[in-house]
């Protein structure tokens, strides 16, 4: 069942917020990396370069501050350090992970390549994947830090099984490293972490699964930390209600990028986790407008109330120009901020937000 979103979702409001309603800001992960930290990946490769393996922890670090500095300037509740120092959600964990390996990239789709991973033998907990990370982000924040983690459904689905009977089974297998990795973050400091669930989203008949993987990682973690499922793109009728059985505080979706034709699927029966919702679109170029992104919040307020409503682009916004993604973001903030007055002025209509359409 559900966990309790109502325990843990206070500690993000900042202490100087400016309105009574509280619309919780966020970004989902990726963002665009400066093109110098590119340059300095490759360098690292370079026999003949003098840049070795410490220079490029400080770029990593660098770069790092800086997009956690760009996501506070923007004004975000709640950060994260944009994944600098990741390369691709799947081989970033399965580099890290005992029982993989890597065989050369495979081609997924056009002319775009995968290192897709193999897992060869039992998976196994070594070290820590991301307290390192969730460190260095929350000495160098001034505000709460998120850490986004793939779930074990995508990070076995979205790998070749020479090991297990079935990917079910690796699954679950996955599901307690990645309770363990999240115990570590919560013994650090961390209060918000995010799954990152893509697969689910192309297989939703197998929602079943997502949901025992989910019960393995929330188990023993405490209600002060918030724990967020984000699944991009996809029918979601597939998966709902069902995930109102999961154990999270927050289901986080993209709806932006389908015009919110889908809104409706989440109100009926009532949705219990928050919604944390999408309101810029992550696959196009454009900024959106302030009062462009102020309806689409308030497409989320027709399913929640402002108290269970978490604002935050559709998916990470790493493919787009970094000029393009801070727009977004910083329209995101101050759409949100207005539809807060509004609501506490009274100007929305709660019972119905989209009246003024």
């Amino acid at each position: 069942m559900v966990r309790n979103p109502d325990a843990n979702r206070d500690q993000f409001r900042p202490d100087d917020h400016p309105n009574d309603a509280f619309l919780l800001t966020t970004v989902v992960g990726s963002y665009p990396k400066p093109k110098w930290l590119n340059r300095a990946d490759e360098l690292v490769d370079d026999p003949d370069s003098k840049f070795d393996a410490d220079d490029l922890e400080a770029a990593h670090d660098d770069a790092a501050r800086l997009i956690t500095h760009e996501h506070e300037r923007a004004g975000v509740d709640t950060v994260v350090d944009g994944e600098m120092r990741r390369n691709e959600m799947v081989e970033f964990f399965a580099d890290r992970i005992d029982g993989y390996e890597f065989n050369g990239p495979v081609k997924v789709w056009g002319h775009n390549y995968f290192d897709k991973p193999s897992v060869v033998e039992s998976v196994e907990y070594d070290e820590p994947w991301l307290v390192d990370e969730f460190e260095f982000t929350s000495s160098v924040a001034e505000r709460p830090v998120k850490v986004p983690i793939t779930g074990p459904y995508t990070l076995g689905f979205w790998a070749f099984n020479e090991a297990y009977p079935s990917t079910e089974e690796l699954v679950y297998d996955l599901a307690d490293l990645v309770n363990e990795e999240v115990e570590k973050l919560v013994e650090a400091g961390a209060r918000y972490i995010q799954i990152d669930e893509p697969a689910l989203a192309t297989t939703p008949e197998d929602h079943a699964i997502v949901g025992e993987a989910l019960e393995r990682i929330a188990a023993g973690i405490p209600e002060e930390v918030r724990i967020g499922l984000h699944v991009c793109y996809g029918d979601y009728s597939r998966v709902y209600p069902e995930v109102n059985d999961y154990p999270i505080d927050e289901f986080d979706i993209e709806l932006s990028n389908g015009d919110y034709e889908q809104i409706p699927v989440l109100e009926e029966p009532e949705l219990e986790p928050d919604l944390a919702l999408g309101v810029v679109d992550a696959h196009t170029a454009e900024v959106e407008s302030v009062e462009e992104i102020k309806q689409n919040i308030c497409q989320g307020l027709r399913v929640v109330p402002p108290e269970k409503l978490t604002i935050s682009p559709d998916c990470g916004l790493k493919l787009l120009p970094r000029d393009v993604a801070y727009g977004k973001t910083e329209n995101m903030v101050t759409a949100v901020r207005e539809v807060e007055a509004e609501i506490d002025a009274g100007e929305i209509d709660l019972d119905n937000p989209l009246a003024d359409d």
